[in-house]
């Protein structure tokens, strides 16, 4: 039996919080992506404007990293959201349908007592690497 592959991608284009984690972890093709905070990748911290533009800025640092393996928003077939507060669960589907227009990924979602640098939004998905057609 041949070993299966592990590799872990890396963007300069996402930011990387401290810690001892990958960005991403892509196991034969299926990408694992590490939660990502809405922080703009040239200050480090968390953008201004509330949950909405923290989620849109977490998506885009998603994007970047399935940019970097060479996937689009179509290759996610799974978002886990954590958010600081469940009640901005409609302020963020607001967002999330501008990223993700159709056969939308499965989702779920959380309310936890806190996200790190006091985020108000984490989001976390697994891809699959490789072209994807609909059925």
């Amino acid at each position: 039996m041949a070993a299966i592959q592990k590799h872990c991608p890396y963007t300069p284009k996402a930011p990387v919080r401290q810690g001892i984690y990958s960005q991403v972890v892509l196991v034969d093709r299926t990408m694992y992506i590490s939660g990502q905070l809405g922080m703009d990748v040239t200050t480090g911290l968390l953008v201004e404007g509330g949950v909405e533009n923290q989620a849109k800025q977490a998506l885009i640092n998603m994007g970047e990293i399935l940019k970097a393996a060479g996937c689009t928003y179509d290759n996610v077939i799974k978002i886990t959201l954590l958010l600081a507060d469940i009640n901005d669960y409609v302020n963020i589907n607001s967002v999330y349908k501008t990223f993700f227009s159709k056969n939308f990924p499965a989702k779920t979602t959380y309310q936890v007592a806190a996200l790190p640098r006091g985020g108000l939004v984490e989001m976390e998905a697994i891809a699959v690497l490789g072209p994807m057609s609909d059925s």
